[in-house]
C-alpha cells in the first residue's frame, strides 16, 4: 500500500511540473510576441528543469536542485497571477507545496532513489 501511495504522489509531482510549464505558456499567450513566447517560455523552463532540477540533472546537486525547483514553481505561480488568473495561481501554489512536501517523505524518496 505504501508503494502505491508513493507512486501516486510521484505521478502528481509530474502533473505539477506539467502544470508549471502550462502556466508559462499561459503567460506567453498574454504577451507579445505571442507566437514566440507561448512556446519559448515553457521550453526554457523545461531546459532549466532538465539541467538543474530533475532527478538525473547534470548540474543538480542538492542545493542547486532545490533552488531551481523553487524558482520554476514560484515563477509559474507569478506568471499565472500576472496573466490574470489569481485563483489558479493560488491553487498551483498550494498544490505544488503539498505534493512536493509529500514527495520529501522518506518512504517516497526511497522509490526515487531505487530508480
Amino acid at each position: 500500500m505504501n508503494a502505491i501511495f508513493g507512486w501516486c504522489v510521484l505521478a502528481l509531482v509530474f502533473v505539477d511540473e506539467l502544470l508549471a510549464m502550462a502556466a508559462f505558456g499561459v503567460w506567453g499567450w498574454q504577451h507579445d510576441p505571442r507566437w514566440l513566447l507561448v512556446w519559448l517560455l515553457p521550453v526554457v523552463a523545461m531546459t532549466v528543469w532538465f539541467l538543474f532540477a530533475s532527478p538525473k540533472a547534470r548540474y543538480g546537486s542538492t542545493p542547486v536542485r532545490e533552488v531551481a525547483k523553487v524558482a520554476v514553481f514560484a515563477l509559474a505561480v507569478l506568471a499565472l497571477a500576472d496573466a490574470g488568473h489569481e485563483t489558479w495561481a493560488v491553487a498551483l501554489l498550494v498544490f505544488s507545496v503539498v505534493v512536493n512536501g509529500l514527495a520529501l517523505l522518506p518512504s517516497i524518496r526511497i522509490l526515487v532513489e531505487r530508480e
